[in-house]
C-alpha cells in the first residue's frame, strides 16, 4: 500500500513539474507578444489557457484520488493539501499571461509610448519565482520557498516604477493616457503573477512546517 501511495507521489509531483513548465511557458509567450507585438503569439498564449485549466483538473483528481483511497495522515496530508492550494494560484497565472496577452493584441499596431524595459524584467523575475517555488515544493526545499518570498520585492519595486514613469508620460502628454493604462494593466498582472507564486511558496513553507504564513501551526 505504501509503495502506491509513494507511486502516486511521485505521479503528483511530475504532474506539478509540468504544469509549471506550461505556466512559466505561458509567460514567455505573452512576454514576447508584447515586446514583438505578435498577435499570433498572443493568440496562442490565450488558446493555451484552455491545456493549463485541463492540467489543474488533472491534478485536482489525482489529490482526491489520493486523500479519499489512501487517508494521507500529518506530513502527507499537509503535502497533498498544499498541492491542491497551489494548482489554483498555477492556474490564476495561466489566466493572467492570457490577459496579458489580449491586451498585447490591442497594442500590437500602436507605437508604444516608451521603451518596454522595466515591463520585460517583471516578466522575468515573475517567471523565476513561479519555477523555484514549484521547485521548493518537489525538492521539499524550505530555503528556496523563503527565497520565493523575499524575491516578491523586486517585483513591486519594478511595479512602483513603472507605475512612475506611466504617470510621468500622462503628464507630459495626456494622449499618452489610454496606452499608459494598458502598460500599467500588464505590469500589475506581472504583480499578481508575483503574488501568486509568493502564495505557492507559502504552501510549500505550510507543507514542510505545518506552519501557516501567519505563523501559526495548523
Amino acid at each position: 500500500m505504501r509503495e502506491k501511495f509513494s507511486e502516486q507521489l511521485t505521479l503528483l509531483n511530475n504532474s506539478l513539474i509540468e504544469m509549471g513548465c506550461f505556466i512559466e511557458h505561458a509567460i514567455t509567450m505573452a512576454i514576447k507578444a508584447l515586446i514583438e507585438q505578435n498577435t499570433a503569439i498572443a493568440e496562442q498564449v490565450i488558446a493555451y489557457d484552455d491545456e493549463i485549466d485541463a492540467k489543474e483538473k488533472d491534478i485536482e483528481s489525482l489529490c482526491i484520488k489520493l486523500l479519499l483511497q489512501q487517508q494521507p495522515v500529518a506530513k502527507d496530508l499537509r503535502l497533498i493539501s498544499a498541492a491542491l492550494k497551489m494548482i489554483t494560484d498555477m492556474e490564476r497565472i495561466g489566466d493572467q499571461s492570457a490577459d496579458i496577452s489580449e491586451i498585447a493584441i490591442l497594442l500590437a499596431d500602436k507605437q508604444y509610448i516608451k521603451k518596454l524595459e522595466h515591463i520585460p524584467k517583471m516578466a522575468g523575475a515573475t517567471k523565476l519565482m513561479v519555477r523555484n517555488a514549484v521547485d521548493a515544493f518537489v525538492k521539499k526545499d524550505l530555503e528556496l520557498a523563503y527565497q520565493v518570498i523575499q524575491a516578491d520585492d523586486e517585483v513591486d519595486d519594478l511595479f512602483d516604477l513603472i507605475k512612475k514613469e506611466l504617470i510621468a508620460l500622462i503628464l507630459k502628454d495626456p494622449q499618452n493616457g489610454e496606452q499608459a493604462i494598458d502598460l500599467m494593466m500588464i505590469a500589475k498582472y506581472f504583480e499578481r503573477i508575483g503574488d501568486h507564486a509568493v502564495n505557492i511558496a507559502e504552501w510549500v513553507v505550510f507543507s514542510l512546517t505545518g506552519k501557516n504564513k501567519f505563523g501559526k501551526t495548523i
